[in-house]
């Protein structure tokens, strides 16, 4: 017989495949971190199942559904044969209804070892909900500040391959938080699963008792950062990345013309929505020069004359950070605060 499991439950094993039976809409929409779409009912099916019981009652409803689902039940299964092995399953559908009920019921009557979340996915928002609605994070936040270009995701991204705790939250957006901020970059996720993928972080950090992260705004791109996750921030250990502008002009120009043609194309039509900020014919030198292949002069025009002014951090090192660092060297940057950051007092892993 199938368990039936809290969501904190579901969430703290380890070695299961879970299981969302929702329709691919509801799927692409947001999910448990981690989880595969293996959906009962498609957006078409789920919708005229819908229009049934609104119209005839929840038992045609239900026959219908096990008319549309009977069919296809055995490529399911083979579906999960291959994803799941020997891996216990961990079902959900919308609320913990039919869905997650008739198939945790199918895959325990063929010997799979099957959990079902109590009030399914909307039971994972709560979570998320109460966990970034508290006043305080069960753990202190590190920041990286600096100017534009100076390589702060980079370093995180060194920082992580050594073991401390990141969040990427312009990683997790897919955008970059500059008006270039989405060039060459998938599609962001919804707000839901974006508050979804912050949340996996932080939990998967609670036990080093600190988490790495770029000082953002409240926006990145069209997503929110939770409230909790800017206070915790604001009250963070603070730490200073500086280099000189050529090194953060070659770094910029290597992010952001890595694509077709330099993806000028792109690199102009962001540049134009800065119109209202430098001026149509400020904007119009600007693309003549991206088209011309000009990067390093508009990069450095931007730096100096756009995102210096509105950022203000310093350009080097200053008595108002707890730890200032040249990141012209990367790799270097990153061993120096990785020091620094395992000799705090929240630093718990070997506690």
């Amino acid at each position: 017989m199938y368990r039936d499991i809290s969501i904190a439950e579901a969430l703290a094993k380890k070695d299961v495949l879970l299981m969302d039976v929702r329709s691919e809409g509801e799927f692409q929409e947001a999910t448990i971190p981690g989880a595969v779409n293996v959906p009962l009912l498609n957006n078409e099916e789920r919708a005229a199942v819908g229009v049934t019981y609104k119209k005839d009652g929840p038992g045609i409803a239900r026959r219908l559904g096990l008319e549309l689902v009977a069919p296809k039940l055995s490529e399911k299964v083979e579906a999960l044969d291959r994803l799941a092995g020997s891996q216990e399953i961990v079902v959900f559908c919308w609320r913990g209804g039919l869905r997650s009920q008739f198939m945790a019921s199918v895959l325990d009557t063929i010997n799979y070892k099957v959990s079902r979340v109590i009030g399914g996915y909307k039971a994972y928002r709560r979570y998320v909900n109460e966990y970034l609605g508290r006043d305080k994070l069960p753990h202190r936040a590190i920041v990286l500040y600096g100017l534009t270009g100076v390589g702060k995701t980079e370093v995180l991204l060194h920082l992580a391959e050594k073991g401390i705790p990141v969040l990427d939250l312009e990683g997790l957006a897919c955008h970059r938080g500059s008006v270039y901020g989405k060039i060459g970059l998938p599609p962001s996720p919804t707000q839901k699963m974006f508050e979804g993928n912050i949340v996996q972080v932080l939990m998967n950090a609670q036990n080093e008792g600190i988490f790495m992260v770029e000082c953002e705004s409240k926006r990145i791109g069209n997503l929110l950062v939770p409230r909790s996750v800017l206070a915790s921030m604001q009250e963070g250990y603070r730490i200073l990345l500086y280099s000189s502008l050529a090194d953060r002009v070659r770094r910029i120009r290597e992010i952001y013309t890595a694509g077709p043609g330099g993806n000028t194309a792109e690199l102009q039509k962001a540049t134009a929505s800065l119109e209202k900020r430098l001026g149509r014919t400020k904007v119009e030198e600007l693309n003549r020069r991206l088209a011309e292949g000009d990067y390093d002069g508009v990069f450095s025009f931007l730096l100096t004359s756009y995102y210096d002014p509105l950022y203000k951090y310093p350009d080097g090192p200053s008595p108002e950070y707890d730890l200032s660092v040249d990141s012209t060297d990367v790799a270097e940057a990153a061993r120096i605060i990785y020091d620094f950051v395992v000799n705090l007092p929240d630093w718990r892993r070997n506690s």
